[in-house]
């Protein structure tokens, strides 16, 4: 088995550092983590030749982010690694939350069937990091160069210069776009001159990731100030391997260094495994939070993703997870541009989009920290009072915040929408992420419609068989024909083994949904012509 924590990979001179002149390339991902490995998965799958530029050459160690949601998996499934990524994580959907040394209630974040994902999987960042970086290996129009570190960045008006420093020393290199994955600490932010703005909180947590047999179930389980860690917090979560997560909240007057010592973590994992409880230290971290983010994702040719956009607090798991979208959403804008189906005004789009979605992770994730952290008497007080309610009043669970967990943005606003012209029910209004649902191929064997519509480029749900509904499926064909921009069609009938992606469509026959290529629904009709589908496709294209 690869150890992905101790594996390294080779710097390799490239013929661009002998060229006579810098070379120019497409598009330059600078940062090989989650997001930069599925930005350049995405381009490339796209037909877009992408170099990928990380100052390092391993991957992550320790476990740091490992709650990768339901739609980060679908986002795995259509670069060619979900099933992977699911068989090695550890799925749950059950989170419960006690009060001292009392559960107080319990949740499922996917109480209903027929999805092809769970709500959650946990599993080492190093492992998704691992199985992105093989996928890229593979993958001919991406250049992975390790050791290749962004040491200088120009705006030009049609490309970025940048100075890559390596073992060799530095050379030149030209990119039509940039984008600046590489983390809190973006170099590329600094050399532009940028800065995140937000709020930081005084507070100090350890993460410990512990090696042992425990027989409890896969489930997310919070404590507010148990017997054990008195008042602070505690969160458990199982990992693949047989590590178990568990983060301790120190408070701010904590010592880092000496908190990282085995003699100060062990008897802190003791107290709530109990004396006798045999486990292994694999890796600890003390960490601090803050929620902020950049003013502005896009600058000139030059575009920011992921961390080294918008900083959230751990609780919640929106940090990856928001990332991993903010790659999904710029990868098949910037394939648009470059491939001239649409103008340069669809990429100022993905910072409106995604500095939306940053918003409303850092005010979840705020109020989350502002709930498990209080810093008066008076909001521990309203802490404590709600957490006593919660065990017999459903309205005060509805209060009680351990980290709200991440689920997609809706992009309601987004000018990229057709607004509806039809009477529709239910929670697929433009901006929403398509949901799943099971579904029959016509060859018989079951199917799920995102993996069905994970083609990647946009593709029209038609709902119905007979006429009416090959009326719809013409419709969108001519659209795209018209337009020089393919449109995929799955097709839906309207029978028994497919009511319930009706019922969560509000589909009938005829009915014709408009996915973009990040399956956000960005049109729907009941009785669908080529007029409007091909208006509906330019405006998500920006060529209205």
């Amino acid at each position: 088995m690869i150890d992905y924590q101790c594996l390294r990979f080779d710097y390799k001179r490239h013929p661009d550092q002998d060229a006579a002149a810098p070379v120019r390339r497409p598009v330059a991902v600078i940062g090989a983590g989650p997001v930069g490995l599925a930005l350049a998965i995405d381009l490339a799958q796209r037909g877009i030749p992408v170099v990928l530029l990380d100052n390092d050459n391993a991957l992550s160690s320790g476990s740091r982010a490992i709650c990768f949601a339901k739609r980060t998996l679908e986002i795995f499934d259509r670069l060619g690694c979900g099933e992977r990524m699911v068989g090695k994580g550890v799925s749950w959907n059950v989170g419960r939350v006690f009060f001292r040394n009392e559960e107080i209630y319990s949740f499922d974040l996917l109480p209903e069937t027929g999805h092809a994902r769970p709500a959650f999987i946990n599993l080492q960042q190093y492992y998704v990091e691992g199985f992105l970086a093989e996928r890229a290996a593979g993958l001919p129009l991406i250049d992975l160069r390790w050791k290749n570190k962004v040491a200088g960045a120009v705006q030009h008006a049609d490309h970025v210069a940048l100075t890559v420093e390596t073992p060799d020393g530095p050379y030149q290199l030209d990119a039509g776009y940039v984008a600046a994955c590489d983390g809190s600490r973006s170099s590329v932010r600094a050399l532009l001159g940028l800065e995140s703005k937000g709020r930081q909180f005084k507070d100090r947590f350890l993460i410990a990731d512990v090696n042992m047999k425990l027989d409890r179930p896969a489930e997310r389980w919070f404590w507010f100030d148990p017997e054990f860690h008195r008042n602070q917090s505690v969160l458990l979560h199982m990992q693949p391997d047989n590590v178990w997560r568990i983060d301790f909240q120190l408070g701010w007057d904590a010592d880092p260094e000496e908190e990282k010592k085995p003699e100060k973590i062990i008897p802190r994992v003791k107290a709530l495994l109990g004396e006798d409880a045999q486990f292994d230290l694999e890796w600890a971290s003390v960490y601090t939070f803050s929620c902020l983010r950049m003013d502005r994702f896009r600058h000139g040719r030059v575009f920011f993703a992921g961390d080294s956009a918008h900083g959230v607090s751990p609780f919640g798991a929106r940090g990856a997870n928001s990332g991993v979208q903010d790659a999904e959403n710029l990868a098949w804008k910037l394939a648009a541009v470059l491939q001239r189906q649409a103008p340069d005004a669809l990429l100022d789009s993905y910072g409106h989009e995604r500095e939306y979605a940053a918003d409303e992770n850092i005010l979840h994730s705020t109020r989350a920290t502002d709930f498990i952290t209080p810093k008066s008497e008076v909001s521990r007080l309203f802490r404590d009072a709600v957490l006593e309610l919660a065990k017999f009043h459903a309205f005060a669970r509805t209060l009680v915040n351990s980290g709200r967990l991440s689920v997609p943005a809706t992009l309601h606003a987004s000018a990229l929408n057709t607004p509806d012209a039809d009477a529709f029910e239910g929670r697929m209004v433009p901006g929403a992420v398509a949901a799943d649902a099971p579904l029959v191929r016509a060859d018989g064997t079951a199917g799920w419609l995102l993996q069905e519509a994970g083609s990647g480029a946009f593709t029209a749900v038609v709902f119905g068989s007979g006429e009416i509904a090959e009326h719809a499926a013409r419709a969108a064909a001519e659209a795209g024909a018209a337009a020089g921009v393919p449109i995929e069609t799955v097709r839906i009938p309207t029978d028994q083994a497919h009511a319930l992606a009706a019922e969560r469509y509000d589909a009938r026959a005829g009915t014709l949904y408009l996915l973009r290529p990040d399956q956000h629904v960005c049109g729907r009709w009941r009785r669908a012509d080529a007029g409007l589908v091909r208006a509906a496709l330019d405006r998500a294209l920006c060529n209205a």
